[in-house]
């Protein structure tokens, strides 16, 4: 098998990376964690390109925008002299109000400070919580928080609605407005206040930000012969991680293998093709990007390293906090009948988005298109129910259960 694991040079990976620019799941709302990787909440289009025409379309009546501009000059009055607004602060106010009409939470307006943190976070300077966060019914919403980090030790959880921010109440509020508040120093206090499934009370949790390191993967060989490898995210490394757990699993001789993407919040489609291409022969269908229309849909294919038998036992865990790539991985090994869902139902981030730059220091994040399963199922709408569902309680948690785990190795090892 290890002819099928040959080394492929670093140098043609990084520039993969960089050139790809479909980037799912996680910079700007991991909070503090590295790399949309965001995706973090999505996917994000590299390079970045520039504005269109500045000519109106001609379909268009601008003719109230602009009354409605001289009326505020000439009439408003502000509270104080504090709440001055500029011209430019108004235009940035025009260009969010023209983003929030669409009610897509990730398509948003980055002016010139959200633009800085965002650029940061593609740098890998981090400083935060480490949690991806999310819209799902209009309400702010935890994804998954990071293994390791102040979020997951403080004890917050995917599925977690965040209701305030430092008592600031996050109704309406964009993803990228929530990073802005969330992000911050190591060593400052930022604090939630979350309505949780299952208590009947708000929880009020404090967390001390920090710099956040990702974890990627980690893989064992369990003494009931049952191969585990734990994935956290979709790095640029993790294709190549991935690769050396297969051959990890392959060596130990055992055909029952757990993929556990539970919490998993996306990162690099292209690291999600790649590990799907393990299992799938040349030509399959990983994806399909459907940018709506009637254009024709992008479809990425497995590149069929496909080093696997019909031997292969497999099982992929996932859960609410299991997001974007890692729906798109455990979906496409689903659809093509080689591995088997257990555990609950996906958090359903499947659309991207692509970054355009509107002046030298602001861009515009729009949502150019969504993601289907191989059978044309759409992520977004409800994410992958699993064939096993396996509900996680308060009590097993409390005793250090995971009955999600415990079913998968009770279904190999029948």
């Amino acid at each position: 098998m290890d002819k099928f694991f040959t080394e492929r040079t670093n140098a043609k990976n990084v520039l993969l990376a960089l050139v790809v620019i479909i980037i799912i799941g996680l910079p700007a709302y991991f909070l503090g964690a590295n790399s949309e990787s965001s995706n973090y909440n999505g996917v994000i289009s590299t390079p970045i390109l520039e504005g269109g025409s500045n000519l109106e379309p001609a379909e268009v009546d601008f003719s109230p925008v602009w009354k409605a501009w001289n009326v505020l000059n000439k009439k408003y009055v502000p509270l104080s002299t504090s709440t001055i607004t500029s011209s430019e602060d108004k235009i940035w106010g025009m260009i969010k109000g023209l983003t929030s009409s669409l009610e897509d939470p990730y398509t948003v307006f980055l002016p010139p400070v959200q633009a800085e943190i965002f650029a940061e976070d593609i740098s890998g300077n981090f400083e935060g919580v480490g949690m991806e966060i999310g819209i799902r019914d209009q309400v702010l919403t935890v994804i998954a928080p990071l293994q390791g980090t102040p979020a997951q030790l403080a004890g917050l959880k995917s599925g977690d609605n965040i209701l305030r921010i430092d008592g600031e109440i996050t109704k309406s509020i964009t993803i990228d407005e929530a990073v802005n508040r969330i992000r911050g120093e190591r060593g400052t206090e930022v604090v939630f206040t979350v309505a949780r499934d299952g208590d009947g009370e708000l929880l009020e949790i404090k967390v001390i930000r920090d710099v956040i390191e990702i974890p990627t993967i980690t893989s064992e060989l369990r003494s009931d012969n049952v191969f585990v490898i734990e994935l956290f995210n979709f790095s640029a490394v993790s294709a190549n991680l991935f690769r050396s757990a297969l051959r990890e699993f392959i060596v130990s001789g055992t055909n029952k293998l757990i993929v556990d993407l539970r919490g998993n919040p996306g990162g690099f489609l292209e690291a999600a093709v790649d590990m799907a291409s393990w299992f799938l022969p040349a030509g399959k269908i990983v994806l399909q990007e459907d940018f709506g229309g009637g254009a024709k849909p992008k479809i990425y294919r497995s590149r069929g390293y496909d080093v696997f038998s019909d031997n292969l036992e497999m099982v992929v865990l996932i859960d609410g906090g299991s997001a974007s790539a890692s729906e798109i991985l455990a979906g496409a090994l689903n659809e093509h009948g080689v591995a088997t869902l257990v555990g609950g139902t996906s958090f359903g981030k499947g659309s991207v988005q692509e970054l355009v730059k509107i002046t030298s220091d602001t861009y515009l994040k729009v949502t150019i298109a969504r993601w289907l399963t191989p059978l044309g199922t759409s992520i977004s709408h409800g994410g992958l129910t699993p064939d096993i569902l396996v509900e996680v309680t308060s009590e097993d948690i409390a005793e250090g259960r995971d009955p999600q785990l415990e079913r998968a190795l009770q279904l190999l090892l029948n």
